[in-house]
């Protein structure tokens, strides 16, 4: 890298054609990334016709999202150690084929009268969790050794994006199965009937087998394979080359590394709240504020607004930590905890009646809850992870540190169920509903610890350069 006669490094240049090739590269990836993401929030998105057909209640319908998160985050902690020797493509390819194979079989036992259908969905369910944590490790392995520490920040919002784009899909693909939808083409188009909800199971395999192609023919795993070299930032005490280390060290430098398990309990708070929303966002809005799917408000949340407003705080959040403070996350990280601190006890003090409230300014409150929460969770658990990993290590470390993020949500789906079968409110019709109150608060305790950590982190580190604070 030059320097100038101030001694301040110039900003980096890369070789020329380096940046478009990497746009390619990480736009597959995005694609395949945001495809596991259809076969990952489809669940949610069915939750009232998956209790309402085959009689869930609210607690098996938790628990079987919860041996989803509990196998994922093991699935992570495993797979990212095995993804620093498979390398980032073979891994996401592993994953795509599973989680397609295991959605569609999921889809014909929800059909089926099979005797103990809630065991089976259950079972099913966790071996997709597990097979979908090769994704992770893969597309952060590839992409750290194509971004610089101080490019990462942006790059992860950026790529957030593009993992909302599955988050779009599955909310278009939920509406488009229920009320059917007409298809374009070039010079005609045609309509496409409502479909039974089970169809949310078969659809997007087509999709992740069809972008799993595209992929494996477009990306490439380091900048070396495509014909280019990349200098890496020197406090990231990385060499630049894919000597491969042994799984017993990549073990002992990750698992003795203290940032690693702050970012890690962090991001099980990020877990925790995140997929408060995910998962129970479409019961609320349906049995508290009686939207449901055919309703124009559902179409914006679910479709629009959810995924839109998660990647704009992924993008800003990843910027600010680059530019502003040099590609420290822990102080951005900080803020955006606190911020769904405040907001959630906004929404605990509307929901029992403390501050009046509509339909609309609840959902705007719930809105920003999950933009800060998806803020952190592109922040964390692809920026820092990759700073802590390096191209060596980057699979175990965002392993290790994703595993606790759906730790933190396997909490949350089994714990928020069983309250809200014991705490549910009886409606003036007779009818029973969840109780937002409940809901809210069990995210509260979770968005203060998140604060905490990460003021910790950034006080501890305050005046360092070392990477992942």
């Amino acid at each position: 890298m030059a320097q100038s006669q101030s001694n301040e490094p110039l900003v980096y240049q890369h070789e020329p054609g380096f940046r478009l090739r990497r746009v390619r590269n990480w736009f597959f990836l995005g694609l395949t990334y945001a495809s596991y993401y259809l076969c990952r929030l489809n669940l949610g998105i069915v939750a009232p016709e998956l209790k309402s057909t085959l009689g869930f209640t609210n607690t098996q319908y938790g628990d079987i999202n919860t041996a989803r998160h509990w196998a994922y985050g093991v699935g992570q902690f495993v797979n990212g150690l095995f993804t620093d020797r498979l390398g980032g493509k073979m891994a996401m390819t592993i994953g795509a084929v599973g989680t397609a194979v295991l959605n569609v079989a999921f889809g014909l036992v929800a059909w089926s009268d099979i005797s103990y259908i809630f065991y089976t969905l259950f079972i099913i369910r966790m071996i997709d969790g597990y097979v979908q944590a090769f994704g992770a490790p893969g597309m952060i392995k590839i992409n750290t050794a194509w971004f610089r520490r101080r490019e990462r920040g942006t790059f992860a919002g950026i790529f957030g994006i593009m993992i909302n784009l599955g988050g779009m899909g599955a909310g278009e693909l939920g509406k488009m199965i229920a009320k059917g939808a007409t298809i374009p083409l070039l010079f005609f188009s045609f309509k496409i009937g409502a479909m039974d909800w089970r169809y949310i199971f078969f659809i997007p395999p087509v999709v992740v087998l069809t972008v799993i192609i595209m992929m494996n023919a477009f990306v490439k795993n380091t900048p070396e394979e495509a014909g280019y070299e990349i200098v890496h930032d020197e406090d990231e005490h990385d060499d630049g080359t894919d000597d491969k280390i042994s799984l017993v060290e990549v073990f002992k430098k990750i698992a003795s590394n203290g940032v690693v398990w702050i970012v890690a309990a962090a991001y099980f708070c990020t877990g925790f709240v995140r997929d408060s929303i995910f998962s129970w966002y479409v019961l609320y809005l349906d049995e508290v504020w009686s939207v449901g799917k055919d309703a124009l408000l559902f179409y914006i949340v679910a479709t629009w607004m959810l995924p839109w407003l998660a990647s704009a705080g992924s993008l800003g959040s990843g910027v600010v930590s680059d530019k502003l403070f040099s590609g420290k996350r822990a102080p951005v990280a900080a803020f955006l905890y606190f911020v769904q601190a405040v907001l959630i006890v906004v929404a605990m003090l509307m929901s029992n009646g403390t501050l009046g409230t509509t339909v609309i300014a609840s959902t705007v409150v719930l809105l920003g809850i999950h933009v800060g929460c998806n803020a952190t969770h592109s922040l964390l658990g692809t920026a820092a992870a990759m700073d802590l990993g390096g191209r060596k290590m980057a699979g175990f470390s965002s392993g290790v540190i994703d595993s606790f993020q759906y730790f933190g949500a396997g909490v949350s789906t089994m714990v928020i169920g069983r309250l809200m079968d014991r705490y549910q409110t009886v409606a003036a019709d007779g009818s029973t509903q969840m109780n937002p109150t409940v809901w809210f608060g069990t995210m509260l305790p979770w968005a203060i610890l998140g604060t905490l950590l990460m003021t910790f982190l950034w006080w501890r580190h305050r005046g360092s350069d070392a990477a992942g604070t």
